[in-house]
């Protein structure tokens, strides 16, 4: 009798990892799936072809595939939602959305185009799955704000004080280490070696991608406390910024050790791989911390 259960429990496994739902509407639901393909794949090969190449903005195939996965892990308890009831709102939505592709496309405007997928997404879980199924997708949908590409005159704006900043605190680090370090502005100076800090070690899309890092493991994690998610998101900008300095860092030791060739290379190779790891590091054990620190106020 104990193992007369065992094929139905195992199926009904299989159908949770069914790429497509048990109960879904195979028709209606590639017809929706090649609409969506139709409308954005020339937008990711217009973004391929020309700012994904880019080592400001080459985070963008990386954000878009982590939301694809993220809803691709939702798809089962979305299809097990009953058929949204007849309502204007999510037509109104899909309409809005199809507006500002069209906008964005025809006038070559990235904000628009490019986000125009949040609203299209959302009108789509409207008509179909009602406020329900948006609730449950909200957070893949709205990542999706992290493969954006940023407006130039914004990314200039901050990037320069951030570039400072970072360049600061890392030659006062090295000098403190006893390393012959001077900075003038954005330029390091050690050894033989002049050093420019580049806008994708210190800038506002590098500061960009790691907050999407942190934002991505919040909604992996997914705590039950808002407080936790609001404390752990507001450390993420300095723990960005501490990431950067590491970078920079790095890449300094590295060229007074080795050489410059050798800078350049790390540069180029491991210094971005770098940057996550320490980002992800620091966002670890922060988040304990948090967890630590509310726990006894959730007790009291």
């Amino acid at each position: 009798m104990e193992f007369a259960d065992a094929p139905t429990d195992i199926s009904a496994g299989l159908r949770d990892r069914a790429a497509v739902p048990a109960g879904s509407d195979r028709v209606v639901l590639g017809l929706v799936l090649a609409a969506l393909a139709l409308l954005y794949l020339p937008t990711y090969w217009s973004l391929a072809t020309s700012i994904w190449q880019s080592a400001d903005q080459s985070q963008g195939p990386l954000m878009l595939c982590a939301s694809l996965w993220l809803l691709y892990e939702r798809r089962a308890a979305v299809a097990a939602l009953p058929a949204a009831p007849r309502n204007g709102a999510g037509g109104v939505v899909l309409a809005v959305g199809l507006l500002l592709y069209v906008v964005g496309r025809s006038q070559s405007i990235w904000i628009f185009e490019v986000g125009s997928q949040m609203v299209v997404f959302s009108g789509v879980l409207l008509l179909f799955k009602g406020w329900a199924g948006l609730r449950l997708t909200w957070f893949p949908i709205a990542f999706l704000v992290f493969m954006v590409p940023l407006p130039g005159p914004l990314v200039a704006a901050i990037t320069g004080p951030l570039k400072a900043g970072v360049s600061y605190v890392a030659s006062e680090l090295l000098f403190s280490w006893g390393y012959p370090i001077s900075r003038t502005g954005v330029i390091l100076n050690v050894g033989p070696y002049l050093i420019l800090v580049a806008d994708a070690c210190a800038g506002l899309t590098s500061m960009f991608s790691l907050e999407a890092v942190g934002i991505l493991y919040l909604g992996i994690v997914r705590h039950p406390s808002r407080l936790h998610d609001l404390a752990l998101s507001l450390l993420l900008v300095p723990i960005a910024f501490c990431a950067n300095v590491v970078r920079v860092i790095a890449l300094v030791l590295v060229t007074y050790h080795l050489g410059d060739a050798a800078g350049r290379g790390f540069l180029h190779g491991f210094a971005g791989i770098l940057l996550f790891c320490v980002a992800l590091a620091l966002i670890v054990p922060a988040d304990r911390l948090i967890g630590l620190a509310i726990r006894p106020r959730s007790r009291r």
